[in-house]
């Protein structure tokens, strides 16, 4: 009878980022570093003479998962379990103790245990390290590079440009950035990003939006969705420069990150503007990062903050947060902020059910055909805005 292997707990975070490496989307990062490797790229920022922000490690939290790697030897099999299932195994090289608080600060640049996300992480965080070679059953990413491999053999496209984005919710100024990014490139490849927390919005549905806005709005041949699976180690202050070699890996020329994307660090070196990838002489991608839009009540129209003459009073911003705010508590932004039918497809899924009698306040507000007609709060909600709109009383 064979031996069973002893277990290592992980969750599909840590599984989605060991298959990262697995699958070449961190290259030439492609296996799990042992102490030297993961000593030398702490002190130099390189891996094999390619940038590399922090050492790619996994740490598993747990008492059990400690008890197995400090008593595990080198060629062992320990198997990984994720929710209950046996998702691959490694084959043990060297265990080695981790410094928790130089890991966070890694990942974060700071180490604050008050910052939410910094707790989160430390809850997941263990005390020893395993390196060594593993195999995985986990196919997502495999599925990402098949979907892009076959839209390159459908398109044969000249360029490829990627725009990473979280649509949270999905607003004009995210339309704007993506119309000025597909007009110069053949294929444009979206890459909308999966929380590794719970959200208000779900993915499902932030996944539904954009869909429905690049089926009905965009040359929808030369644009695709790629679901990317925004784990831990893009939590933190580098995510900028793992999203440029992720995009690189899975054959993108070219990146574009809007100014307020998290990880850029804009900042100003004898008046001229750089970010944290400029700290890095190249990624191998070139990176286009694109100024603020704002809407201008002056200017009548949405426009970069670099080219209008206007001042910030005059500035409506496209804040996500803010807008998540409205949504909450279930009113419609309005129309210049977020297309109106993307209000009505998220406030008709976020509050289901929220009149009980839907047909009836469509029939008393709204004009009708004069025949039976049925409605739902989409439609509700679109009417609403068109109302919204009316100018002959405002």
């Amino acid at each position: 009878m064979k031996k069973k292997n002893r277990q290592l707990f992980i969750d599909k975070q840590a599984l989605a980022t060991l298959s990262f490496a697995k699958e070449g989307i961190l290259s030439p990062v492609d296996k799990l570093m042992n102490k030297k490797e993961a000593k030398e790229v702490d002190e130099t920022g390189f891996y094999k003479g390619t940038p590399f922000p922090f050492p790619f490690i996994i740490a598993p939290f747990g008492k059990k998962n400690a008890n197995v790697l400090t008593s595990a030897i080198q060629g062992e099999v320990l198997d990984f379990v994720v929710d209950g299932e046996v998702k691959g195994h490694i084959t043990v090289d060297e265990v080695f103790e981790v410094d928790k608080r130089r890991r966070i600060e890694q990942i974060f640049g700071t180490y604050d245990p008050s910052n939410p996300e910094t707790a989160l992480f430390l809850k997941r965080l263990g005390d020893y390290a395993v390196s060594g070679k593993y195999e995985l059953d986990f196919d997502d990413i495999k599925d990402i590079k098949n979907t892009i491999a076959q839209a390159k053999e459908r398109i044969k496209p000249k360029t490829v440009a990627s725009v990473m984005m979280s649509a949270r919710p999905f607003h004009r100024a995210h339309e704007r950035l993506i119309r000025v990014t597909l007009e110069k490139t053949d294929l444009l490849i979206i890459f909308l990003l999966k929380p590794y927390t719970e959200d208000l919005i779900s993915y499902k549905l932030r996944l539904k939006t954009l869909q429905y806005f690049v089926d009905n709005y965009l040359p929808k041949s030369r644009v695709i969705i790629v679901p990317f699976e925004n784990t831990y180690i893009f939590a933190g202050y580098n995510n900028a420069v793992l999203d440029s070699i992720c995009a690189r890996n899975l054959g993108c020329d070219k990146l574009v990150l809007a100014q307020s994307h998290s990880g850029i660090g804009m900042y100003y070196d004898k008046n001229e503007m750089k970010s944290i990838l400029n700290r890095y002489e190249s990624l191998g991608i070139d990176v286009d990062v694109i100024t603020e839009f704002v809407y201008c009540n002056e200017c009548k129209t949405l426009v970069s903050k670099n080219t209008c003459p206007h001042g910030q009073h005059h500035h409506i911003k496209y804040d996500s947060e803010t807008l998540m705010e409205l949504l909450k508590v279930g009113i419609l932004p309005p129309a210049v902020l977020m297309r109106k039918d993307i209000s009505a497809i998220l406030l008709s899924e976020m509050l289901p059910n929220r009149f009980k009698n839907i047909q009836k306040i469509y029939d008393n507000i709204f004009p009708t055909s004069g025949l039976l007609e049925s409605h739902d709060e989409k439609d509700f909600y679109l009417e609403l805005m068109n109302l919204h709109q009316t100018m002959s009383l405002t």
